[in-house]
């Protein structure tokens, strides 16, 4: 595990205090903006050079586990985050957008970290992610269609080609280097995963500064129904845990693919799809620095409740 990987919640707000300082300069802001997207891209790429797609057959293999985690995540957190966007961040769709963006994506990747912390089924964990992955890929647009049609600020065929550049090309190429051995020469591009996502958050904030600079009140309003949130889903994972997979490992990976987030993937997608939408981008950057310390007390809260005998 790369030294950013296991300080991520640290770097994070480095990155994010760093690209603010950068925003200052003129010619940085201009540069800036062009670094985003394919830093992106190489950290997905990284990511998809280990992602053999065969291991998306691994989660069938608890069944409880892998149809109650598709219930929640894909089913009753998307109309969960509508209804919280709608309460406290409807008079400002941008915002209502991303933080929808954020909640509907479960997380791939770093949230095995917390896993481990938490004593859970690591092995059960790992195997939900390439479904969490296609799944959150794949309804993506339809959500974003379903919820914000109305409002004039969602394109289907921009989010689509976004998805199909960002997304489905990397995954390709990826997977395809793996069939033709080639993935092996490349292996050194999964160890700058974290790197590549620090370049894009620096870049991030160094272009679009002035936005937050300027409305430094606004993102906190989406920090009441993050919140919110993150106590929901780690109340319903206790509760199906205890009640159907009866098992405290198994409890705590529900618990934790239920609170984390995959905001990489969706910040990606943002970017490209909603270029003129800067907020939008920037929930998704935000998001992560509440989200980190809330699956901090998450692990020590499932801790608390295996010692009193969950």
């Amino acid at each position: 595990m790369s030294f950013l990987a296991k300080f991520q919640s640290l770097w994070v707000i480095f990155a994010v205090l760093l690209g603010l300082y950068l925003s200052r300069f003129e010619v940085i802001r201009e540069v800036s903006g062009y670094l985003i997207t394919p830093s992106l891209v190489l950290m997905l790429f990284g990511l998809f050079l280990g992602m053999p797609l065969r291991e998306v057959l691994d989660a069938y293999r608890n069944r409880r586990f892998f149809f109650i985690s598709l219930m929640v995540n894909f089913l009753i957190t998307p109309a969960v985050a509508y209804l919280l966007g709608y309460i406290f961040l409807r008079e400002n769709t941008a915002l209502w957008i991303g933080f929808v963006m954020l909640l509907v994506t479960p997380c791939t990747d770093w949230y095995l970290i917390f896993t481990a912390m938490a004593g859970g089924n690591l092995p059960l964990s790992t195997s939900i992610l390439p479904v969490n992955f296609f799944m959150q890929v794949a309804l993506l647009p339809l959500y974003l269609e379903l919820f914000f049609s109305k409002e004039g600020f969602v394109n289907l065929w921009s989010i689509l080609e976004s998805i199909a550049f960002v997304i489905v090309l990397p995954l390709l190429t990826a997977q395809a280097l793996r069939r033709l051995r080639f993935s092996e020469r490349l292996s050194f591009l999964a160890s700058f995963q974290s790197l590549f996502l620090f370049i894009a958050i620096v870049s991030m904030f160094a272009s679009q500064g002035q936005a937050i600079t300027h409305k430094p009140f606004l993102l906190l309003k989406m920090l009441t129904p993050l919140l919110i949130f993150f106590l929901f889903a780690f109340l319903v994972g206790v509760f199906l845990g205890r009640l159907i997979l009866r098992s405290y490992q198994n409890t705590a990976s529900l618990t934790l693919t239920l609170m984390a987030r995959n905001s990489p993937i969706a910040l990606a997608i943002a970017l490209t799809a909603f270029e003129n939408e800067p907020l939008i981008a920037l929930a998704l950057v935000i998001g992560p620095l509440v989200e980190l310390p809330v699956l901090f007390l998450a692990v020590r809260g499932l801790l608390l409740l295996k010692k009193l005998s969950l």
